[in-house]
């Protein structure tokens, strides 16, 4: 067979790093989990800050360079690596329809941080760890205590309306209801609006 008439994936084989990048941060991300199953080379790929950049840059070309940011990150929630920021960046435009200023990036760490934590298979932090590390978070980011529990509490209901349906889910938030109920007054608990919408979620795995 001639070089003229490669089958598709040999011609994509052939390709340099640099044009694989273009192309790939120009298909929907919901495709990009099975491109980086393909081969060995594009799995390396995914895992570059080189991709990553690049899709930042063209995806969220408002957000701040990672040089920028990463020297003068706020509070006690890590910005991470340009791949961390691109799904901070993702999580906030898609869930919370803000934009890719360092105030909605930061929204979209807070939940990806506290996802992550509640998803923790063995033994998650206490709702009021959780709950006073992203009141901190915020207060770092110059907002207002008012201000950082009402965006603690949109994020709290965002987080679990999105996790999974499943028994560790069901567990967790047995646990987090039990928590609410016997929580002190005065210490950071998981917010009011939070607490509630776990029955409603609890009642549909029943």
């Amino acid at each position: 067979m001639s070089n003229n008439h490669l089958p598709l994936s040999s011609a994509f084989a052939k390709l340099p790093d640099h044009l694989l990048i273009e192309i790939f941060i120009r298909l929907p991300i919901s495709d990009w989990g099975t491109l980086s199953c393909v081969n060995k080379q594009w799995a390396h790929l995914f895992r570059q800050d080189l991709l990553w950049n690049a899709a930042l840059l063209t995806t969220f070309p408002l957000a701040a360079p990672p040089h920028l940011n990463r020297n003068t990150w706020p509070g006690p929630i890590p910005q991470g690596l340009t791949k961390r920021r691109y799904t901070a960046l993702y999580v906030s435009k898609h869930i919370f329809s803000l934009g890719e200023n360092l105030d909605d990036e930061i929204v979209g760490h807070v939940y990806l941080f506290l996802k992550e934590q509640l998803e923790i298979s063995k033994m998650p932090p206490l709702s009021g760890v959780l709950h006073g590390t992203i009141i901190d978070q915020f207060i770092a980011c110059d907002k207002s205590r008012d201000m950082a529990h009402e965006l603690a509490s949109i994020i709290w209901l965002a987080v679990v309306d999105n996790l999974e349906e499943n028994e560790q889910t069901f567990n967790l938030l047995k646990r987090l209801a039990s928590e609410g109920d016997v929580s002190k007054i005065g210490e950071p608990s998981i917010p009011c609006c939070a607490y509630y919408c776990v029955f409603p979620v609890l009642m549909a795995l029943l």
